[in-house]
């Protein structure tokens, strides 16, 4: 008799990052991965320990992706920019896996390959060795917001997007005065978090680089 085929972990990732690119975290699980692959989940476990892993596997994926062909140019300011602009893009892509990313974070190659740039620019910024790690930590946390805030965003389908903008209208425009008097006030100029989500990310972006060079020597 025929054994089942036995996956490559690559084969593996591919199936999830499929299941993912249409799903969600939450419903994802190894059973109905193995199912996908016509296999059964204790195969999987060779692979990988659990779903927590599983996960973050799949989301250092999208980091290689990232960082492939990344060469850094410019000042540490322009480097930091560049990077997470590809990481952007790269989730942008796939924004079902930066809610992945967001929540399980990632340990394989794609990952040390970000640390690494991030910390190198720092460095190359002149601050003192002892604040470098906390202001990597301050850059990361900033970019996972933006990056899962926007895919969340970037995932709905037409009709939740529709559906979302006529409850945001609803919520701005149907404000009591003389409750939210301010809210009332700017109403008509309130954009909704969809709108220039590039232009947000960069200047948020811009305004933590520029405290950290506020800081330097």
């Amino acid at each position: 008799m025929t054994g089942r085929r036995r996956w490559s972990t690559e084969e593996i990732l591919d199936t999830a990052v499929e299941m993912l690119r249409t799903g969600d975290a939450e419903s994802f699980s190894v059973r109905r991965l193995a199912a996908a692959l016509g296999t059964d989940s204790s195969s999987l476990y060779r692979h990988f320990r659990n779903k927590t892993e599983l996960l973050r596997a799949v989301a250092d994926r999208i980091l290689l992706a990232a960082m492939d062909g990344y060469r850094p140019e410019g000042d540490w300011k322009q480097r930091i920019t560049a990077l997470a602009l590809r990481l952007r893009e790269a989730f942008g892509e796939h924004p079902q896996l930066a809610a992945v990313w967001g929540r399980y974070g990632s340990g394989g190659t794609g990952s040390r390959l970000l640390m690494e740039e991030l910390l190198q620019a720092l460095r190359a910024s002149s601050l003192p060795d002892a604040e470098i790690p906390l202001r990597y930590h301050r850059i990361v946390v900033v970019l996972a917001a933006l990056i899962t805030s926007e895919a969340g965003i970037g995932s709905l389908t037409s009709d939740e997007y529709e559906q979302a903008m006529e409850q945001f209208r609803v919520a701005v425009l149907g404000a009591d005065p003389e409750r939210f008097p301010a809210l009332a006030h700017y109403a008509r100029d309130i954009r909704p978090l969809g709108a220039d989500r590039r232009a947000a990310f960069e200047e948020t972006l811009a305004a933590q680089l520029a405290h950290i060079e506020a800081r330097l020597p």
